[in-house]
């Protein structure tokens, strides 16, 4: 049994403003605007033939909204949550330990859930090879044919230039000079942080050459629990793993490392320039995205989110707008936007964990006007879903439906207020909201009152497990 697992722990800040720290970038539609990247990583292994359901590794914080994404995609998965983040090698022992539990002989095709492959064909040409060697007893992972010296990847260094080779050393990002000669040498690929080996290996190769990683995590998933849709593993024993990459705690050192040659299309949509250099460009090769009118500009890469975006006479630049940041970067320093978002983090604002659009279990809120001692917010409960059961010390609020049917529960009094009706919660009242009708409740909440903040919030019991 060949089993996907997608490795889903990341944010992805130089995506920034789209991306945060509560909406990571494998969460968001970046190349195709129907899709998510999890979602399309999920749907690859689909198409190119494998069957069973794919093992999902993600944080706590995400996991309602990648269950969410896995289950509009219609793929069944494991969703596995790392109590924090550790890096790779012990994301992927998680997913090696449950994997057995399926099946005592499983392959693992690792894959980060925020790359783009576009030719399923070739991809699919090459898992067939890696499994070959994993059947062997091998550790394989994919090089990249590297199309130019790239310094923004790590390399691989295969033994010969034969169609699989042994690993001959794993290189760090080199500086343009030692990118140009790995290209003119040859038998060097980008390293694609994907592999294929059987689970057991890999966890034989983890005892052996990081026992610590591999005890750590042992007792972590002797551990688990479920909880709703999610495997919970003992965050104490897991917070005793050291933090480590498959590659430093695993593939440097084991003698079982062999490279299959990719061909084909691939992008790890590191910064907003890989976008631009994946979209489809108009005559003057720009990428527009959404609302975007332009005049004499020529070579950017602009999207907007929720309004018109206009650009005259501008080059080579980036700019990306949602309904509470805009950005404007030139196209070759695309990356350096993680300096901004270390600003916003020094200073303690939410922009860079949060949208204005917040995703819940039961549905999103979104913020529309706020003042002193008010604020108003576009509230949409999916149906059958259900808030928790609440009260709030510093605030009332007013609940007005514009669409579907609520269920609100005040003190001991519970009743269905439809389309055009409002109700009023007293400040300390316990209170709660339930849709259940079969389409999305939409409702327009103020709040008023000396204290406005999301911590003002005494849940009493919650369906989702929240404290």
């Amino acid at each position: 049994m060949i089993i996907p697992v997608l490795l889903a722990g990341g944010v992805g800040s130089r995506l920034w403003p789209l991306s945060r720290e509560l909406f990571p970038k494998q969460c968001i539609n970046l190349v195709d605007l129907k899709q998510s990247l999890i979602q399309q990583t999920a749907l690859r292994s689909k198409h190119i033939g494998l069957t069973a359901d794919p093992i999902v590794v993600c944080n706590d914080e995400h996991r309602f909204m990648i269950a969410q994404q896995m289950a509009e995609s219609g793929v069944k998965a494991d969703l596995m949550l790392e109590p924090e983040g550790k890096n790779t090698a012990p994301a992927i022992a998680l997913a090696a330990f449950q994997a057995l539990e399926r099946d005592v002989s499983a392959i693992l095709l690792v894959l980060p859930a925020d790359h783009v492959i576009q030719n399923e064909t070739l991809f699919g040409e090459a898992i067939e090879q890696a499994v070959q060697q994993a059947n062997e007893g091998k550790i394989v992972t994919f090089g990249v044919h590297p199309s130019y010296p790239e310094t923004g990847y790590g390399y691989i260094q295969a033994e010969s230039k034969s169609a699989v080779s042994a690993v001959k050393a794993f290189k760090e990002k080199p500086d343009l000079a030692t990118a140009e000669q790995y290209i003119a040498e040859g038998g060097y690929y980008w390293n694609s942080g994907m592999f294929v080996f059987s689970a057991q290996t890999y966890l034989d190769e983890l005892k052996a050459l990081n026992p610590d990683i591999y005890t750590a995590v042992e007792a972590a998933f002797a551990g688990k629990k479920h909880d709703l849709d999610f495997i919970r593993v003992d965050a104490e024993a897991f917070a005793k793993s050291p933090s480590d990459s498959i590659d430093y705690a695993v593939m440097e050192k084991t003698d079982k490392a062999m490279v299959v040659p990719y061909t084909g299309d691939w992008n790890d949509i590191g910064a907003w320039a890989a976008l631009y250099d994946l979209g489809a460009k108009d005559e003057n090769q720009n990428v527009l995205m959404g609302d975007v009118l332009t005049h004499e500009a020529s070579g950017n890469f602009i999207r907007s989110e929720s309004r018109l975006v206009a650009a005259v006479g501008v080059e080579n630049l980036v700019v990306i707008e949602t309904a509470d940041a805009v950005a404007v970067i030139p196209r070759e320093r695309a990356q350096d936007i993680k300096f901004i978002v270390n600003q916003l983090q020094a200073a303690g604002r939410t922009e860079h964990k949060t949208h204005v659009k917040v995703y819940r279990p039961w549905g999103a809120y979104q913020s529309v006007d706020s003042g002193e001692r008010h604020q108003v917010k576009n509230i949409t409960v999916k149906p059958g879903e259900k808030l928790s059961v609440q009260m709030h010390h510093h605030r009332a609020e007013h609940w007005i439906v514009v669409s579907g049917t609520a269920n609100v529960t005040i003190g001991e009094t519970t009743r269905l207020i439809a389309e055009n009706e409002s109700v009023y919660i007293p400040i300390g009242a316990t209170h709660a909201l339930e849709n259940p009708g079969k389409i999305p409740l939409e409702l327009i909440e103020v709040q008023t009152g000396s204290y406005l903040g999301e911590d003002d919030i005494v849940r009493f019991t919650d369906r989702y497990g929240r404290v």
